[in-house]
């Protein structure tokens, strides 16, 4: 059981040396997170439709 108690008391003085980041530096990163995936979403929704018209072509 001293282990354990140990464990999380060992846990909770690393947790107090994390720097944690600003409110700001997370909107900042989560907007990154966001305008980047919907890009991506688009390129391959237009590839995707590219593909599909060109099939629906040939065939």
């Amino acid at each position: 059981m001293g282990k354990i108690m140990r464990f999380f008391k060992e846990c909770g003085a690393e947790l107090k040396k994390v720097v944690w980041p600003s409110r700001a530096d997370v909107v900042s990163s989560v907007k990154v997170v966001l305008v980047s995936t919907i890009v991506i979403a688009v390129i391959l929704g237009l590839l995707d439709l590219a593909f599909v018209t060109g099939m629906n072509y040939i065939f």
